[in-house]
């Protein structure tokens, strides 16, 4: 599940988009572990609540840092130059849950002429290999600057 989490972060991709791409992917299926004629590809049932257990225990920086750490420690890591990035992930904008309300730590902004409902994901890449070294996320109204 730890391979399988790492894949949307990648790929820009919803929880319910991860299913299909590992589906459709060989070296994806590899990497996470999956045989398809044993078992089938994690849908976003499994893997929300998969990720509001690591965020409930604060397992994302650790994890996140622990990869960082395997990586510099292979040489792999940043030494010089990094790029920034920040990408819009959205989230629905819908009303229908339990609830009866929208994700309070989800807000809307314009991206060009268009407007996206969710949050802001700002990437330090290593210019050299592409590795991402640092991930920030914030309400998708608050500016790239801050």
């Amino acid at each position: 599940m730890l391979r399988v989490y790492r894949v949307p972060q990648w790929y820009s991709l919803s929880d319910e988009g991860v299913e299909e791409a590992i589906t459709d992917s060989q070296p994806l299926l590899g990497f996470v572990g999956i045989d398809l004629s044993r078992e089938s590809a994690p849908d976003a049932t499994t893997l929300l609540p998969f990720r509001h257990l690591l965020e409930k225990h604060g397992l994302t920086k650790p994890l996140f840092e622990a990869i960082n750490g395997r990586l510099s420690a292979a040489g792999r890591m940043m030494r010089e130059g990094a790029i920034a990035d920040a990408t819009i992930i959205a989230a629905a904008p819908s009303v229908k849950n339990e609830a009866k309300a929208r994700d309070p730590e989800m807000h809307q902004t314009k991206k060009g002429k268009q407007w996206c409902f969710g949050m802001k994901v700002h990437l330090g890449v290593d210019a050299e290999s592409g590795l991402v070294h640092s991930v920030v996320g914030r309400a998708a109204n608050v500016a790239d600057v801050t």
